[in-house]
């Protein structure tokens, strides 16, 4: 009786995905490069414009470090016909938001305003790619904005530099081996000119796709970005050609040590491929399957039945070249970082040895439709996804049809991806300790 109802609720689940409104849009490229999509959504009078460039903190040179994320704060300084300063009060005085962030391989800047403000979004952005004023004065303040947020966010935040203890033992020759945010030295070592050809050769139309989503009208928003944008001029092609990874073939053990931590912390990482490979998608059910809320397997084996962790989490860090996969816990009492890492280990054996139950591979396919749904459930994270599945894995049409690969994955395949990656002699193990136990 219990399988049956459970059978039932997961077809409740997988019909209440299929009638998830299909996200309809349209994309062109300008004469200039730059690739537009544009996605009508007459619900709610908002409207989101933003723009993604494809740079991020593996773009730079070896002591120049930093530069995209840098970037991501000094291109709100102001520009030839907005400001210094006024960016945010210009946004805010008109009803809207906006932010942006930065990885290892984008840049993402965005506004969301009442769609009567359409104009207005579409000609600030246009602003900041075509008359940024890039000078000493707004370079001198970014960098010490950007000191403090380093500060906060990683140097003085418990277990705040996790990733980055991950990625200098995990790579070695990519620049992931680097923090994203860079290193400070390399920031006040840079002349204004650096930063100058920086913009100059990233900041441009054909590197950079704009998105436009909401209450629109197709054709007056095409015009108006013509308007706006047509007249920016193409920037050099960008190629890139960064160093490969060897694989790991034997385990590697190494320390981090972190000043504002009491607690000593586990990390089991591994290098995987990066995110638009098809066994990506098979590492995220991984993940979930082994710590993905209460009834996951680490999280009730380690922390719920056999207390010896406070915390446990195994997560597929999705990068476009390279991705990690990290397993981090908090272990409990006087339980031994090694203790920690064998239960592990065991329960990742069982995921390289067996195939999981039946049970198991339907829940994870009904998280995974659910997800789904709620990705596409405001305009402006629409807009995002639109403008990461075009600018980095290549495929607008994955907004739609993402989910077909999650269905398509098997419990064979699981076992297969999890014996290709997940092994001992692949993994690095790192003991994150408290700074005294130097």
């Amino acid at each position: 009786m219990k399988k049956t109802a459970f059978s039932l609720l997961s077809l409740v689940a997988l019909n209440f995905a299929a009638m998830a409104q299909e996200v309809e849009f349209q994309e062109y490229d300008l004469d200039n490069g730059l690739h537009v999509i544009l996605h009508q959504d007459k619900t709610a009078p908002v409207v989101t414009t933003s723009v993604m460039y494809h740079v991020g903190g593996k773009d730079r040179e070896e002591g120049r470090t930093g530069f995209a994320h840098f970037f991501e704060h000094l291109l709100f300084e102001g520009t030839e016909n907005i400001g210094n300063g006024k960016w945010f009060e210009i946004v805010s005085s008109n009803g809207g938001s906006n932010n942006a962030n930065t990885t290892n391989d984008r840049t993402y800047y965005y506004e969301n305003f009442p769609s009567n403000n359409l104009k207005l979004g579409l000609w600030m952005e246009s602003e900041r790619m075509m008359h940024p004023i890039i000078g000493q004065e707004g370079v001198d303040t970014q960098n010490e904005v950007v000191k403090e947020e380093r500060r906060m966010r990683y140097e003085n935040s418990p277990y705040g530099q996790v990733i980055n203890a991950v990625s200098e033992n995990v790579f070695k020759k990519h620049p992931y081996k680097d923090p994203n945010v860079g290193y400070m030295k390399d920031l006040d070592a840079a002349t204004l000119e650096e930063f100058k050809d920086y913009f100059k050769k990233y900041y441009v139309p054909n590197n950079s796709v704009l998105v436009v989503a909401g209450d629109i009208e197709l054709s007056e928003t095409k015009k108006l970005i013509e308007d706006y944008f047509g007249p920016i001029p193409r920037g050099e092609k960008i190629t890139r050609d960064f160093p490969k990874e060897e694989p790991i073939t034997q385990e590697i053990d190494a320390e981090f040590h972190d000043k504002n931590i009491q607690i000593p912390a586990l990390i089991n990482a591994y290098r995987t491929p990066g995110f638009a490979d098809h066994d990506a998608y098979v590492l995220n059910m991984i993940s979930s399957y082994l710590s993905d809320g209460k009834s996951s397997k680490l999280y009730k084996k380690l922390v719920e039945d056999q207390k010896q962790a406070l915390e446990i989490g195994a997560f597929n860090i999705a990068q476009e070249d390279y991705g990690t996969y990290l397993v981090f816990g908090l272990p409990l009492g006087e339980t031994p970082l090694d203790t920690l890492s064998q239960e592990i280990e065991e329960e990742v054996t069982k995921v390289r040895d067996q195939l999981i139950s039946e049970r198991d591979y339907e829940k994870l396919q009904n998280k995974f439709e659910s997800n789904y749904v709620n990705s596409n459930s405001s305009v402006s994270g629409i807009a995002n996804s639109l403008a990461s599945y075009y600018l980095l894995y290549g495929d607008t049409e994955l907004i739609n049809n993402e989910i077909d690969i999650y269905r398509s994955i098997s419990r064979e395949e699981i076992k297969e991806v999890a014996n290709k990656y997940l092994k001992p002699n692949q993994r690095v193990i790192i003991d994150y300790l408290p700074e005294a136990a130097q």
